[in-house]
């Protein structure tokens, strides 16, 4: 059983940075990418940032510049660093990661429960 448990999120004033961490646990052989996607009321869900294993990364335009996402492949973490945050920044943030279980089966997604962050004028 694969577990993606988020951490991190808050109320913040606009401006203000917030640090969230997602880590996967269970019976994992190798993580092939892992990321974040927000979901704000009445919108679908978004990509937010993505990291690779080897570390590339790729950002949505609307947080370049100011989130930063990394990893640490020995914890199975990733973290996303925002900071500049908006009030459009509001949303339920989703951890996802492209996994394996066993070196016989092929990568499956996973979903973390959702972490909210909201941001206050």
């Amino acid at each position: 059983q694969v577990q993606l448990v988020e951490s991190g999120g808050g109320l913040v004033q606009a401006g203000g940075s917030l640090r969230l961490s997602c880590a996967a646990s269970g019976s994992i052989v190798s993580i092939n990418d892992m990321g974040w996607y927000r979901q704000a009321p009445g919108k679908q869900r978004e990509l937010v940032a993505r990291i690779t294993r080897g570390g590339s990364t790729n950002y949505a335009e609307s947080v370049n510049g100011r989130f930063t996402i990394s990893g640490d492949n020995a914890k199975n973490t990733v973290y996303l660093q925002m900071n500049s945050l908006k009030p459009e920044d509001t949303a339920v943030y989703y951890c996802n990661a492209d996994l394996r279980v066993s070196v016989l089966t092929p990568l499956r997604n996973y979903w973390g429960q959702g972490t909210q962050v909201t941001v206050s004028s």
